[in-house]
């Protein structure tokens, strides 16, 4: 039995394949019988880190973040590192490569917390996002179009941050959140 919510696929349609995303149009049949069309895009998923310098039970606890321009948006943000999966990577691998390549650390231990859909409306993304511990010196060694510092910042700031609306990366905003709660139940 078909579910009074679902949507069915009549027609797919690729309009670009572009390095990270593609733009799709598909045509679907409502459950009212209704033909429409839907806009997306194509996203093969992506992880995203918040690396800790101090213990997970430190008062107010360093972590490493990196700064970088964002075209779309205009705008230099503050970022928990995060990166795209390659095709059949693994997230557990995909995180530890993206924070060795983005900041230049290696985590002896890295544990999963949450993972979502940024916008579910329009595209087909989930997020990973892990928590790192144990850190230690890698290899710095970011994408080569990818122009990234990384900074070490205090939770507290952070947070403060955020509430100000000077940290606007849902990523970000969700990790460190995230990290707040988690930390209270361990």
């Amino acid at each position: 039995m078909t579910h009074k919510y679902t949507e069915r696929c009549i027609r797919k349609r690729r309009l670009y394949k572009g390095r990270a995303i593609d733009f799709c149009v598909d045509t679907v049949a409502l459950s009212s019988g209704l033909q429409t069309q839907r806009e997306y895009l194509s996203h093969p998923g992506a992880v995203a880190v918040v690396p800790l310098l101090d213990p997970v039970k430190h008062p107010d606890p360093r972590i490493l973040l990196v700064r970088q321009y964002r075209y779309p948006v205009q705008n230099l943000t503050l970022e928990i590192p995060a990166g795209k999966l390659d095709e059949h990577e693994r997230p557990g691998s995909c995180v530890r490569r993206e924070l060795e390549e983005e900041t230049g650390y290696k985590a002896r231990r890295i544990t999963p917390m949450i993972s979502y859909w940024p916008t579910p409306a329009f595209a087909t993304e989930i997020l990973h996002i892990y928590l790192a511990q144990g850190l230690v010196g890698g290899r710095y060694n970011p994408d080569e179009d990818e122009l990234i510092h990384p900074e070490i910042l205090r939770l507290r700031p952070l947070l403060q941050m955020i509430r100000a609306g000077r940290i606007r990366d849902s990523k970000t905003i969700i990790g460190l959140l995230y990290f707040v709660q988690w930390r209270r139940r361990t």
